[in-house]
């Protein structure tokens, strides 16, 4: 039985805290590639592709521009080799897939309207103020270090456990891999980078879409636009469209590639760029035809962590826009605010900017 619809509080804002895996090799069709100013590939006028297996070797100055053009002008990009197995890719959006489908009572076992809580299930709800239902149904749970939280997922269904722990450890991975390399490209000095990198956590949603009436598709979202409060968000889509950029003051559709994950800027690394990277807005769309799923893997510092911009990335030419803050203290002001996108950082900026 697939998910129901349900009222709830408004859950639109993040919450931070097997066999042999084989590499992949991405056919993409060179028709949908367009290549820009800055010689990144466009996946339809969209967003660029970057080939993560470039970092580990003598194209690896090279993946590093790529990433910095690609941060800095469309606030994210598609991922590429990133090093998670087709096999496994396949694993954890069956078993999403199994979850939703699950009967209601045993899903809503799960539910929770809190926030803060470690893995709880958000279904969607009706906005009265906008006159619009957000149509989602998201598992939400902390997945690092695994040993801490894994004993809370649910085992319904079978081997849910086992194939999410190990999804979540190959994104946490190939997450290591490009903050590297996001960090080493902004500038960052090695002890700037050990400080985020040395306190960071990982927290992962299953998503669910379903489809919609067709008299009620103008009047319903799968996730209203929005950025998100995180360093980098890497995204699993599965093969249906839904999720949208923002472009030029246009939203715009970016349809999935197989096998290739899609990474939004987050408003963390917004603030810790001084600005040189923008935090990417997105939404998801519904349809009255194939239901969607996607699964997230969202990376955040710890509470403690300085979210000012480290002093190498102040110059003449980039002036000090935000002043040190901690995560925790972002985090409290975001929930406080409740604004759906890179605005919570007004809160942050020196009174200069």
């Amino acid at each position: 039985m697939a998910p129901t619809k349900a009222v709830v509080a408004d859950d639109h804002l993040a919450l931070p805290a097997g066999g042999k895996n084989t590499p992949l090799t991405n056919t993409i069709p060179i028709s949908n590639v367009q290549t820009d100013i800055y010689g990144l590939e466009i996946w339809e006028g969209t967003l660029p592709i970057i080939d993560l297996g470039g970092i580990h070797g003598p194209r690896r100055s090279d993946t590093i521009k790529q990433l910095g053009h690609a941060c800095q002008h469309y606030g994210g990009f598609m991922l590429k080799n990133h090093g998670i197995s087709e096999r496994l890719l396949n694993d954890i959006m069956s078993k999403a897939r199994e979850f939703f489908h699950l009967p209601e009572e045993e899903r809503m076992k799960l539910y929770s309207p809190d926030p803060t809580s470690l893995i709880r299930l958000a279904t969607g709800f009706k906005d009265d103020n906008q006159n619009v239902f957000v149509s989602r149904e998201s598992l939400k749970f902390h997945c690092h270090p695994i040993e801490n939280y894994v004993n809370l997922w649910p085992t319904n269904p079978p081997s849910y456990r086992e194939v999410v722990s190990e999804y979540c450890v190959a994104a946490k991975r190939a997450e290591i891999t490009l903050l590297e390399a996001v960090f080493e490209g902004l500038g960052m000095e090695r002890k700037s980078i050990d400080q985020i990198l040395d306190n960071h956590g990982q927290y992962a949603s299953l998503n669910y879409y379903p489809t919609c009436d067709k008299s009620n598709l103008g009047l319903t979202f799968g996730l209203r636009g929005h950025t998100d409060p995180t360093i980098l968000t890497m995204l699993l889509p599965d093969e249906v469209s839904g999720l949208e950029i923002l472009q030029d003051g246009d939203w715009v559709p970016v349809k999935p590639i197989p096998n290739t994950l899609i990474v939004h800027v987050g408003d963390v690394l917004q603030g810790l760029s001084n600005c040189r990277y923008k935090s990417l807005l997105h939404r998801v769309i519904v349809n009255s035809e194939k239901e969607r799923l996607s699964i997230a893997s969202y990376c955040y510092p710890s509470n403690d962590t300085q979210m000012g911009p480290p002093k190498e990335l102040i110059d003449d030419d980039h002036p000090l826009i935000y002043k040190d803050y901690t995560y925790e203290e972002f985090y409290t002001t975001m929930w406080k605010q409740r604004l759906p996108d890179a605005s919570r950082l007004d809160s942050f900026k020196v009174s200069a900017a």
